[in-house]
């Protein structure tokens, strides 16, 4: 909604489009295929896992809005602790590692400007994805005035703080050499601390601890589905709910679009796929910002100075990705042009008129 008043509905149409085909679909993938290549030492080379995760999750998330709330809170919290805790441990314990991947010297100056760089960070912002996911579920959050921001900012500030210390610890006990091309890092890294016996159980945990990535986002990716199917023609179908007022329907869609992306790509190229949209989709959302009127509630500091960074910033990482990566940002671009194919083909139905504040379109 956000981005149709103050963009054009169009743009609107888009952002629930990329939500449904890459936005909640693909991290669901993403986690699926990263939990494979944990479980290597248990399950082999299976898809099994991550396939059963994906396809189980959802029955979670079908029965009533409370019992989802808490299966999320108890996953979120092992995960959080897990973290804090591979943290403490990479602090405490001493490195078996002949070197280490962390660099202070200035070869940063040059390495910023290089298009590997510009790629490497869309890994980073994939981490951040999903910070803005309760302003998706607003109408199922007590007191969103004051509640909402405070989510928002509080989620963001611990994420960053639990990701720098966890890399930072990653790259203190491994070398370049030995994390490069690889998916499974933690592993290596800690079995320079815990040897390969605690390597594999820090594997197995990690895995564990991914299926709370799979929960959020099948939690709240068909939630956006579902508000954009009151209102337009061709999503009519997705509306349909069950009798706790479950969103059935594009829940079982999401995950089916989960399972294509995980079944049909690598983990690198369905990240760097997703990562594009994602980035450039952002940028727009950071844009609408700027020309919302002043009103009540909370005020971003600084604003506009923070958001023409991050449009800049982000512009050109876009550019750099699309120059390294063209075929995967191709795919991305194919995917948000269909979207705006189907917008002129669409119509909105007469009920269209939204009185609902916070759906995130």
């Amino acid at each position: 909604m956000f981005l149709s008043e103050t963009i054009h509905p169009s743009i609107g149409y888009l952002y629930a489009w990329v939500s449904l085909t890459v936005g909640f679909s693909a991290p669901i993938a993403i986690a699926g295929i990263a939990m494979n290549d944990y479980l290597r030492p248990f399950s082999g080379n299976s898809n099994l896992p991550g396939l059963l995760t994906i396809l189980l999750i959802p029955i979670a998330h079908v029965t009533s809005i409370k019992r989802s709330g808490q299966v999320q809170n108890v996953l979120t919290l092992i995960k959080i602790l897990f973290i804090v805790s591979l943290i403490l441990i990479g602090f405490t314990l001493p490195s078996k590692s002949l070197s280490s991947s962390l660099d202070f010297s200035n070869s940063w100056s040059s390495e910023i400007f290089s298009p590997g760089f510009a790629v490497s960070l869309v890994y980073v912002f994939y981490a951040y994805t999903g910070w803005n996911s309760a302003a998706y579920i607003i109408e199922e959050v007590q007191s969103p005035k004051k509640n909402l921001p405070k989510a928002l900012i509080t989620s963001t500030i611990l994420v960053l703080i639990l990701y720098v210390l966890f890399q930072f610890v990653l790259l203190k006990h491994a070398s370049l050499s030995d994390l490069k091309g690889n998916v499974e890092v933690a592993t290596i890294s800690f079995e320079n601390l815990l040897g390969p016996l605690g390597a594999i159980w820090i594997s197995f945990f990690i895995a564990i601890q991914l299926i709370a990535t799979i929960s959020g986002y099948t939690w709240v990716g068909p939630r956006i589905t579902h508000a954009m199917a009151k209102d337009f023609r061709l999503w009519k179908p997705l509306a349909k709910e069950n009798k706790n007022g479950i969103p059935i329907i594009a829940i079982g869609l999401n995950t089916l679009i989960s399972l294509l992306l995980f079944l049909s790509g690598s983990f690198e190229q369905v990240l760097i796929y997703a990562g594009f949209v994602l980035q450039l989709m952002g940028t727009i959302t950071v844009y609408s910002s700027l020309k919302i009127q002043e009103g009540s509630g909370f005020r971003t500091p600084f604003k506009p100075l923070l958001q023409w960074v991050y449009i800049v910033f982000s512009l050109a990482i876009s550019c750099y990705l699309f120059w390294d990566r063209p075929w995967e940002s191709l795919a991305g671009l194919g995917i948000m042009g269909l979207g705006l194919f189907l917008y002129l083909l669409d119509k909105k139905s007469p009920a269209s008129r939204v009185k609902q504040v916070g759906r995130g379109t």
